[in-house]
């Protein structure tokens, strides 16, 4: 099976792919036969509904804003390219990728990536800030109905006022990284992917 998804996937693709995204050449043709087996109309994308088959993301009560991630604005269909942008985010940081070369690009798996992504999933409207409003429907989407909506909207309101530094009722995106700036995000927003 292997075998049959590189032979798909030309060798300078792979190599670019790689340097995009700092994957290894083995876990690039395993994550393509993945992604070659969700993808159900065999047209080299992938649509929402591929994605809402995966079960770990069927039972992620944030499945539905991972999923969205996946596709550019205005998109409902994300090619392999793309799928493997997105996972790239995902990707643990390596020791030796701490030093890389200041001078390129940015990994996707960076610190700040990984923050931008995560503060993408909250801010619903992409208004580059998140108001309570956001912030409550995602709480609502991760905690269901075991809080009451009264308990949902003091967390709201606790976090915001924790976090608003500059007194506007909502949370941008260098608030929210102030707060996270002691939170393990490397680790915390990472996937092991096999070698």
């Amino acid at each position: 099976m292997g075998s049959r998804a590189s032979s798909l996937l030309r060798d300078e693709e792979i190599e670019e792919i790689k340097k995009e995204t700092g994957f290894s050449h083995s876990q690039i043709t395993r994550l393509y036969s993945r992604f070659t087996s969700l993808d159900k109309g065999e047209n080299g994308t992938l649509s929402r509904e591929d994605f809402q088959r995966i079960p770990e993301l069927a039972i992620n009560p944030l499945g539905d804003r991972i999923i969205n991630a996946f596709f550019p604005e205005g998109e409902d269909q994300v090619n392999f390219r793309g799928f493997m942008r997105t996972l790239a985010h995902f990707r643990p940081i390596e020791d030796n990728e701490k030093s890389k070369d200041q001078n390129g690009p940015e990994p996707l798996n960076s610190r700040s990536n990984k923050l931008h992504f995560a503060f993408r999933l909250y801010d619903l409207d992409k208004d580059d800030k998140i108001s309570r409003e956001e912030l409550l429907q995602v709480l609502r989407m991760m905690v269901g109905v075991n809080i009451s909506d009264e308990q949902l909207g003091s967390i709201a309101d606790r976090t915001i006022q924790e976090a608003d530094q500059d007194g506007d009722s909502a949370i941008s995106f260098a608030e929210f990284v102030k707060v996270l700036e002691k939170v393990d995000v490397e680790q915390k927003m990472s996937i092991r992917f096999l070698h």
